[in-house]
């Protein structure tokens, strides 16, 4: 009875120490590193934390491993609504899909791991306020100087003063489309602005880096949608009817050119006929012959006629 027992705990203490083991490394792979993390505190190197990079490395069996992924990564501003909504300036409502494009920084996965409860929602919220804000505040080229997101003018600072005075063409060039007509034409800008800003403003505050604000898609309202569609429309079918007329027009107007180069063969033709007889009546006239060829084409053409009439000359 007493070897039974001794050799169960032998095997129990060959198990724990098998599970052990198996607690006492970890792997990091290429691209990544790991934060190691003792009772909740993780390893502190200077004024940052200590991390790992790729390969196998030992721990302690009760220190947990924390792995970041180091790559540039992105981050679907959309959310589970599947679109995220903005008020433009002219009050139009418009859905966008954006992405945010991260990388996390080294001498930064404190403030990434550890500063926020969760840093990827709080850094989605703060960037889809940015984008709503200027979207708001989002003017053409000749109406507004270039703004940073941070910079949107407040109620009697618009910058129509005598600094920067707005024409009336240019003020018409804002209004000629609407403001999505505006910013789906000037995307690039908008883009460039919010780049700026992540990149000036907020830089590493959050442990990551911000390479890009990508906006992907900016779709209009329902009823602005069907009106653009409505338009497109009536813009094909007349582009349609006047390529039809103008194919027309040059089927006839080549029609006209061919009859005109027809009449004037035949008017040529009929022109050189008559020149060819006068010559010859003139060489017979000189000739002293013209009444007798006269005379004899004039019983030819009686000879061959069956019926005469003759006209009686008024006395």
């Amino acid at each position: 009875m007493v070897t039974y027992l001794l050799v169960g705990l032998a095997v129990g203490l060959l198990t724990y120490v098998g599970y052990a083991l198996t607690r006492c490394y970890f792997r990091v792979d290429e691209g990544h590193v790991a934060v190691l993390v003792t009772f909740g505190a993780a390893e502190r190197e200077g004024d940052g934390v200590r991390f790992r990079g790729p390969g196998l490395h030992l721990k302690w069996p009760w220190q947990h491993p924390i792995l970041v992924n180091m790559k540039e990564q992105n981050l679907d501003l959309a959310g589970e609504e599947g679109g995220r909504t903005a008020m433009a300036e002219d009050g139009t409502i418009l859905r966008f899909d954006s992405i945010l494009r991260y990388q996390p920084v080294e001498t930064a996965l404190a403030e990434f791991l550890f500063g926020l409860r969760t840093p990827l929602e709080h850094i989605t919220g703060l960037f889809t306020c940015l984008l709503r804000n200027e979207i708001a505040n989002f003017r053409p080229t000749k109406l507004r100087p270039h703004y940073k997101v941070d910079e949107a003018p407040h109620a009697g600072q618009e910058r129509h003063d005598t600094e920067h005075p707005v024409s009336i063409g240019q003020r018409e060039f804002a209004l000629q489309g609407g403001s999505f007509a505006l910013i789906r034409r000037e995307r690039g800008r908008l883009n460039a602005s919010l780049e700026e800003f992540a990149r000036a403003q907020v830089g590493e505050r959050y442990g990551v880096r911000f390479n890009a604000v990508d906006l992907i898609d900016i779709l209009p309202p329902d009823e602005l949608d069907q009106a653009l569609n409505a338009v497109m429309q009536a813009q094909t079918e007349a582009d349609a009817h006047y390529f039809r007329a103008e194919g027309d027009c040059q089927q006839r107007l080549l029609a006209a050119e061919r009859g005109v180069l027809i009449a004037k063969t035949r008017a040529s033709a009929i022109a050189k006929e008559i020149d060819v007889i006068g010559a010859g009546l003139a060489t017979l006239d000189d000739e002293g012959t013209l009444t007798a060829y006269v005379e004899r084409r004039r019983d030819e053409v009686l000879g061959e006629a069956r019926t005469t009439f003759f006209k009686e000359a008024v006395r």
